[in-house]
């Protein structure tokens, strides 16, 4: 599976500490191995699934939207704190 990813997404990326981006990769295999695994959104973020996971003792979130059979994009992670604010903007 191919996987992309937004500039806002890297940026959120190089924040994050050695161990958080180790609770990060399981997540992307996660949703790399079963893309429906996310709770697709409806209305304004039509067509975009949000994952929750732990990132070390908080639950975080992850947007991403599937591309093709063989393409994810990355959209946005954070903490649920304007997490939809923010992914409407981006989107």
């Amino acid at each position: 599976m191919q996987i992309l990813v937004t500039s806002s997404f890297e940026r959120a990326i190089k924040k994050l500490h050695a161990n958080q981006k180790k609770s990060l990769d399981k997540a992307v295999k996660a949703i790399a191995s079963k893309p429906e695994l996310g709770d697709p959104k409806v209305g304004d973020l039509e067509g975009i699934y949000v994952y929750k996971f732990k990132l070390v003792d908080k639950q975080w979130l992850l947007a991403y939207r599937i591309v093709s059979a063989e393409k994810l994009k990355l959209l946005l992670i954070g903490s649920h704190e304007n997490f939809y604010r923010d992914l409407k903007k981006s989107n």
